[in-house]
Protein backbone atom coordinates (compact mmCIF):
# COMPACT_ATOMS: atom_id res chain seq x y z
CA UNK A 1 0.00 0.00 0.00
CA UNK A 2 1.23 3.45 -0.90
CA UNK A 3 2.20 5.79 1.92
CA UNK A 4 0.12 8.41 0.11
CA UNK A 5 -3.43 7.03 -0.01
CA UNK A 6 -6.44 8.39 -1.85
CA UNK A 7 -8.89 9.49 0.84
CA UNK A 8 -12.65 9.94 0.59
CA UNK A 9 -14.49 11.95 3.25
CA UNK A 10 -18.12 10.82 3.37
CA UNK A 11 -20.44 13.48 4.77
CA UNK A 12 -17.94 16.18 3.88
CA UNK A 13 -20.43 19.05 4.05
CA UNK A 14 -21.50 18.44 7.67
CA UNK A 15 -19.93 20.07 10.71
CA UNK A 16 -17.84 17.00 11.56
CA UNK A 17 -17.00 16.33 7.92
CA UNK A 18 -15.65 19.84 7.50
CA UNK A 19 -13.68 19.46 10.72
CA UNK A 20 -12.23 16.22 9.37
CA UNK A 21 -11.02 18.01 6.26
CA UNK A 22 -9.57 20.76 8.42
CA UNK A 23 -7.83 18.22 10.66
CA UNK A 24 -6.40 16.26 7.71
CA UNK A 25 -4.92 19.52 6.46
CA UNK A 26 -3.61 20.73 9.81
CA UNK A 27 -1.91 17.42 10.57
CA UNK A 28 -0.50 17.21 7.05
CA UNK A 29 -2.02 13.80 6.46
CA UNK A 30 -0.14 12.19 3.54
CA UNK A 31 -3.08 11.93 1.15
CA UNK A 32 -2.33 11.76 -2.54
CA UNK A 33 -5.86 12.99 -3.21
CA UNK A 34 -8.89 13.91 -1.10
CA UNK A 35 -12.39 13.29 -2.44
CA UNK A 36 -15.49 14.85 -0.87
CA UNK A 37 -18.70 12.82 -0.85
CA UNK A 38 -22.19 13.64 0.40
CA UNK A 39 -25.86 13.10 -0.34
CA UNK A 40 -27.55 14.20 -3.55
CA UNK A 41 -28.76 17.31 -1.74
CA UNK A 42 -25.18 18.53 -1.23
CA UNK A 43 -23.65 17.23 -4.46
CA UNK A 44 -22.10 20.00 -6.53
CA UNK A 45 -21.38 22.24 -3.55
CA UNK A 46 -17.83 23.17 -2.57
CA UNK A 47 -15.68 22.45 0.49
CA UNK A 48 -12.25 23.82 1.32
CA UNK A 49 -9.10 21.73 1.61
CA UNK A 50 -5.61 23.24 1.57
CA UNK A 51 -6.93 26.58 0.28
CA UNK A 52 -8.57 24.85 -2.65
CA UNK A 53 -12.22 24.27 -3.34
CA UNK A 54 -13.22 20.65 -3.80
CA UNK A 55 -16.46 19.85 -5.58
CA UNK A 56 -18.63 17.49 -3.58
CA UNK A 57 -19.66 14.33 -5.43
CA UNK A 58 -22.83 12.37 -4.74
CA UNK A 59 -22.25 9.27 -2.62
CA UNK A 60 -23.01 6.12 -4.61
CA UNK A 61 -22.01 2.49 -4.97
CA UNK A 62 -19.20 3.38 -7.39
CA UNK A 63 -17.76 6.19 -5.24
CA UNK A 64 -14.93 4.10 -3.78
CA UNK A 65 -13.20 2.86 -6.89
CA UNK A 66 -9.53 3.79 -6.58
CA UNK A 67 -10.00 4.96 -2.98
CA UNK A 68 -7.69 3.56 -0.28
CA UNK A 69 -9.27 5.09 2.83
CA UNK A 70 -12.84 6.25 3.45
CA UNK A 71 -13.62 8.41 6.49
CA UNK A 72 -17.34 8.29 7.24
CA UNK A 73 -19.25 11.04 9.02
CA UNK A 74 -22.70 10.61 7.58
CA UNK A 75 -24.93 8.81 10.07
CA UNK A 76 -25.50 5.18 10.97
CA UNK A 77 -27.87 4.26 8.15
CA UNK A 78 -25.45 5.59 5.53
CA UNK A 79 -22.55 3.72 7.12
CA UNK A 80 -24.51 0.49 7.33
CA UNK A 81 -25.27 0.70 3.62
CA UNK A 82 -22.05 2.06 2.16
CA UNK A 83 -19.23 0.89 4.45
CA UNK A 84 -19.48 -2.73 3.20
CA UNK A 85 -19.57 -1.45 -0.39
CA UNK A 86 -16.40 0.53 0.27
CA UNK A 87 -14.69 -2.53 1.76
CA UNK A 88 -15.72 -4.65 -1.24
CA UNK A 89 -14.01 -2.02 -3.41
CA UNK A 90 -10.75 -2.63 -1.52
CA UNK A 91 -11.10 0.42 0.69
CA UNK A 92 -10.54 0.63 4.46
CA UNK A 93 -13.28 2.47 6.35
CA UNK A 94 -12.99 4.54 9.52
CA UNK A 95 -16.56 5.16 10.63
CA UNK A 96 -17.70 7.89 13.00
CA UNK A 97 -21.28 6.65 13.49
CA UNK A 98 -22.53 4.12 16.05
CA UNK A 99 -23.38 1.57 13.36
CA UNK A 100 -20.38 -0.71 13.88
CA UNK A 101 -19.07 0.14 17.35
CA UNK A 102 -20.31 -2.93 19.17
CA UNK A 103 -19.80 -5.37 16.29
CA UNK A 104 -17.45 -8.03 17.65
CA UNK A 105 -15.55 -8.11 14.34
CA UNK A 106 -14.96 -4.35 14.25
CA UNK A 107 -12.24 -2.70 16.36
CA UNK A 108 -13.34 0.30 18.41
CA UNK A 109 -10.26 2.48 18.70
CA UNK A 110 -8.88 5.42 20.63
CA UNK A 111 -5.22 5.67 19.53
CA UNK A 112 -3.92 6.72 22.96
CA UNK A 113 -5.69 3.76 24.56
CA UNK A 114 -5.85 0.66 22.33
CA UNK A 115 -3.93 1.12 19.05
CA UNK A 116 -3.19 -2.62 18.97
CA UNK A 117 -6.89 -3.24 18.24
CA UNK A 118 -6.26 -2.16 14.64
CA UNK A 119 -4.14 -5.24 13.95
CA UNK A 120 -6.08 -7.81 11.97
CA UNK A 121 -8.99 -5.50 11.15
CA UNK A 122 -11.45 -6.67 8.49
CA UNK A 123 -11.86 -3.39 6.66
CA UNK A 124 -14.03 -1.34 9.04
CA UNK A 125 -12.75 0.50 12.12
CA UNK A 126 -15.20 2.28 14.42
CA UNK A 127 -14.66 5.65 16.05
CA UNK A 128 -16.21 5.70 19.57
CA UNK A 129 -18.82 8.05 20.93
CA UNK A 130 -17.44 11.52 21.67
CA UNK A 131 -18.16 11.36 25.41
CA UNK A 132 -16.56 7.92 25.67
CA UNK A 133 -13.39 9.00 23.87
CA UNK A 134 -12.41 11.79 26.24
CA UNK A 135 -13.17 9.68 29.30
CA UNK A 136 -11.12 6.63 28.30
CA UNK A 137 -8.13 8.79 27.30
CA UNK A 138 -7.93 9.76 30.99
CA UNK A 139 -9.01 6.43 32.47
CA UNK A 140 -6.49 4.22 30.64
CA UNK A 141 -3.30 5.51 32.37
CA UNK A 142 -5.04 5.28 35.74
CA UNK A 143 -6.31 1.79 34.94
CA UNK A 144 -2.77 0.70 34.07
CA UNK A 145 -1.55 2.07 37.40
CA UNK A 146 -4.28 0.90 39.75
CA UNK A 147 -6.89 -1.25 37.90
CA UNK A 148 -10.23 0.52 37.80
CA UNK A 149 -13.12 -1.42 39.31
CA UNK A 150 -15.98 1.02 38.91
CA UNK A 151 -16.76 4.26 37.05
CA UNK A 152 -19.58 6.70 37.80
CA UNK A 153 -19.84 9.43 35.18
CA UNK A 154 -22.16 12.40 34.73
CA UNK A 155 -21.75 14.35 31.51
CA UNK A 156 -22.50 17.96 30.58
CA UNK A 157 -22.60 17.83 26.80
CA UNK A 158 -22.53 20.71 24.32
CA UNK A 159 -25.28 21.16 21.76
CA UNK A 160 -22.84 20.71 18.86
CA UNK A 161 -23.02 17.01 19.67
CA UNK A 162 -26.48 17.15 18.06
CA UNK A 163 -25.23 18.86 14.91
CA UNK A 164 -25.31 22.33 13.39
CA UNK A 165 -29.10 22.62 13.71
CA UNK A 166 -28.75 22.35 17.49
CA UNK A 167 -26.06 25.04 17.55
CA UNK A 168 -28.36 27.31 15.53
CA UNK A 169 -31.28 26.52 17.83
CA UNK A 170 -29.39 27.49 20.97
CA UNK A 171 -28.25 30.76 19.39
CA UNK A 172 -31.76 31.54 18.17
CA UNK A 173 -33.34 30.76 21.53
CA UNK A 174 -30.92 33.01 23.40
CA UNK A 175 -31.61 35.86 20.98
CA UNK A 176 -35.36 35.31 21.24
CA UNK A 177 -35.31 35.28 25.02
CA UNK A 178 -33.51 38.60 25.19
CA UNK A 179 -35.90 40.00 22.58
CA UNK A 180 -38.95 38.72 24.49
CA UNK A 181 -39.91 36.47 21.58
CA UNK A 182 -41.51 33.05 21.73
CA UNK A 183 -39.29 29.95 22.05
CA UNK A 184 -40.07 27.07 19.68
CA UNK A 185 -37.98 23.95 20.42
CA UNK A 186 -37.33 21.86 17.31
CA UNK A 187 -34.13 19.89 17.79
CA UNK A 188 -34.78 19.16 21.47
CA UNK A 189 -38.08 18.38 23.21
CA UNK A 190 -37.68 21.39 25.48
CA UNK A 191 -35.96 24.77 25.49
CA UNK A 192 -32.17 24.31 25.73
CA UNK A 193 -31.23 27.97 26.32
CA UNK A 194 -30.53 28.48 30.04
CA UNK A 195 -31.69 24.94 30.69
CA UNK A 196 -30.28 21.42 31.14
CA UNK A 197 -31.85 18.33 29.59
CA UNK A 198 -31.10 14.94 31.24
CA UNK A 199 -31.98 13.29 27.96
CA UNK A 200 -29.51 12.54 25.15
CA UNK A 201 -30.66 10.13 22.43
CA UNK A 202 -33.61 7.81 23.03
CA UNK A 203 -34.68 6.18 26.30
CA UNK A 204 -34.28 2.41 26.49
CA UNK A 205 -36.25 -0.24 28.38
CA UNK A 206 -33.93 0.04 31.39
CA UNK A 207 -34.69 3.81 31.58
CA UNK A 208 -31.13 4.69 30.60
CA UNK A 209 -30.65 6.63 27.37
CA UNK A 210 -28.81 5.18 24.43
CA UNK A 211 -26.06 7.76 25.02
CA UNK A 212 -25.60 6.48 28.56
CA UNK A 213 -25.42 2.86 27.45
CA UNK A 214 -22.93 3.79 24.73
CA UNK A 215 -20.60 5.01 27.47
CA UNK A 216 -21.14 1.82 29.49
CA UNK A 217 -20.60 -0.65 26.66
CA UNK A 218 -17.98 1.21 24.63
CA UNK A 219 -15.77 1.81 27.67
CA UNK A 220 -15.64 -1.91 28.41
CA UNK A 221 -14.80 -2.77 24.81
CA UNK A 222 -12.08 -0.13 24.44
CA UNK A 223 -10.52 -0.91 27.83
CA UNK A 224 -10.67 -4.60 27.00
CA UNK A 225 -12.30 -5.52 30.30
CA UNK A 226 -15.82 -6.59 31.18
CA UNK A 227 -14.78 -6.29 34.82
CA UNK A 228 -14.87 -2.49 34.75
CA UNK A 229 -18.34 -1.51 35.95
CA UNK A 230 -19.65 1.72 34.44
CA UNK A 231 -22.79 3.74 35.10
CA UNK A 232 -23.63 7.02 33.41
CA UNK A 233 -26.01 9.98 33.40
CA UNK A 234 -25.73 12.17 30.32
CA UNK A 235 -27.04 15.73 30.20
CA UNK A 236 -27.31 18.29 27.39
CA UNK A 237 -26.29 21.79 28.48
CA UNK A 238 -26.45 25.22 26.77
CA UNK A 239 -22.82 25.26 25.64
CA UNK A 240 -21.84 25.40 21.97
CA UNK A 241 -18.62 23.34 21.97
CA UNK A 242 -16.93 21.18 24.58
CA UNK A 243 -18.21 18.23 26.59
CA UNK A 244 -17.58 18.13 30.34
CA UNK A 245 -17.61 15.04 32.55
CA UNK A 246 -17.64 14.51 36.29
CA UNK A 247 -16.02 11.10 36.76
CA UNK A 248 -15.67 9.07 39.93
CA UNK A 249 -13.47 5.96 39.84
CA UNK A 250 -12.77 3.18 42.31
CA UNK A 251 -9.49 1.30 41.89
CA UNK A 252 -8.07 -1.93 43.27
CA UNK A 253 -4.77 -0.25 44.14
CA UNK A 254 -4.84 3.15 45.81
CA UNK A 255 -3.80 6.09 43.66
CA UNK A 256 -3.35 9.39 45.47
CA UNK A 257 -4.34 12.66 43.78
CA UNK A 258 -0.65 13.57 43.60
CA UNK A 259 0.16 10.26 41.88
CA UNK A 260 -2.77 10.68 39.51
CA UNK A 261 -1.60 14.16 38.47
CA UNK A 262 1.90 12.83 37.81
CA UNK A 263 0.60 9.86 35.80
CA UNK A 264 -1.76 11.95 33.71
CA UNK A 265 0.83 14.68 33.11
CA UNK A 266 2.96 12.09 31.31
CA UNK A 267 0.13 10.49 29.35
CA UNK A 268 -0.35 11.21 25.62
CA UNK A 269 -3.14 13.55 24.57
CA UNK A 270 -3.80 14.90 28.08
CA UNK A 271 -3.29 18.33 29.61
CA UNK A 272 -3.61 18.58 33.39
CA UNK A 273 -5.13 21.85 34.62
CA UNK A 274 -5.45 21.38 38.34
CA UNK A 275 -4.71 24.16 40.80
CA UNK A 276 -7.95 25.04 42.63
CA UNK A 277 -6.20 27.60 44.84
CA UNK A 278 -5.45 29.64 41.72
CA UNK A 279 -8.85 28.83 40.14
CA UNK A 280 -7.20 26.68 37.49
CA UNK A 281 -9.42 23.91 36.14
CA UNK A 282 -10.67 22.77 32.73
CA UNK A 283 -13.58 24.52 31.03
CA UNK A 284 -15.17 24.33 27.57
CA UNK A 285 -13.80 27.81 26.82
CA UNK A 286 -10.27 26.40 27.14
CA UNK A 287 -10.95 23.16 25.24
CA UNK A 288 -12.74 24.52 22.16
CA UNK A 289 -10.56 24.01 19.09
CA UNK A 290 -7.87 22.12 21.02
CA UNK A 291 -6.63 18.58 20.39
CA UNK A 292 -5.94 17.53 23.97
CA UNK A 293 -8.28 16.22 26.61
CA UNK A 294 -8.12 18.37 29.74
CA UNK A 295 -8.41 17.03 33.29
CA UNK A 296 -8.53 18.74 36.67
CA UNK A 297 -10.32 18.83 40.04
CA UNK A 298 -8.40 15.62 40.84
CA UNK A 299 -9.21 14.78 44.42
CA UNK A 300 -9.72 11.83 46.71
CA UNK A 301 -13.18 10.36 47.17
CA UNK A 302 -13.28 10.28 50.95
CA UNK A 303 -16.24 7.89 51.09
CA UNK A 304 -14.27 4.82 49.89
CA UNK A 305 -10.76 3.46 50.37
CA UNK A 306 -9.50 3.77 46.80
CA UNK A 307 -11.46 6.45 44.99
CA UNK A 308 -10.79 9.55 42.91
CA UNK A 309 -12.95 12.32 41.50
CA UNK A 310 -11.99 13.86 38.14
CA UNK A 311 -13.29 16.67 35.91
CA UNK A 312 -12.67 15.97 32.20
CA UNK A 313 -13.25 18.39 29.31
CA UNK A 314 -12.62 18.11 25.57
CA UNK A 315 -13.80 19.57 22.28
CA UNK A 316 -16.44 17.06 21.19
CA UNK A 317 -16.15 17.93 17.51
CA UNK A 318 -12.35 17.87 17.56
CA UNK A 319 -11.08 15.02 19.77
CA UNK A 320 -14.56 13.57 20.10
CA UNK A 321 -14.93 13.03 16.36
CA UNK A 322 -12.62 14.45 13.68
CA UNK A 323 -9.25 14.24 15.41
CA UNK A 324 -9.70 10.72 16.75
CA UNK A 325 -10.77 9.55 13.28
CA UNK A 326 -7.73 11.15 11.65
CA UNK A 327 -5.43 9.71 14.34
CA UNK A 328 -6.80 6.25 13.53
CA UNK A 329 -6.15 6.93 9.85
CA UNK A 330 -2.57 7.99 10.62
CA UNK A 331 -2.00 4.73 12.50
CA UNK A 332 -3.33 2.72 9.57
CA UNK A 333 -0.72 4.36 7.34
CA UNK A 334 2.10 4.01 9.87
CA UNK A 335 1.33 0.35 10.54
CA UNK A 336 0.82 -0.43 6.84
CA UNK A 337 -2.75 -1.56 7.54
CA UNK A 338 -4.51 0.19 4.67
CA UNK A 339 -5.55 -3.09 3.14
CA UNK A 340 -8.49 -5.43 3.57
Amino acid sequence: MSDNPVVAVVGATGAVGREMLKTLEQRNFPARQVIALASARSAGSKVLFKDQEITVDELGKDSFKGVDLAIFSAGGATSEKFAPIAVESGCVVVDNSNAWRMDKNVPLVVPEVNPEALDGHRGIIANPNCSTIQMVVVLKPLHDAGTIKRVIVSTYQAVSGSGQKAVDELETQVRNLFSMKEIEPKVYPYQIAFNCLPHIDVFLENDYTMEEMKMVNETKKIMGSDQVRVTATTVRVPVFYGHCESVNIETEKKITPQEARAILSQAPGITVLDNPAEKIYPMPLFAAGEDDTFVGRIREDETIANGLNLWIVADNIRKGAALNTVQISELLVQKNLLRV
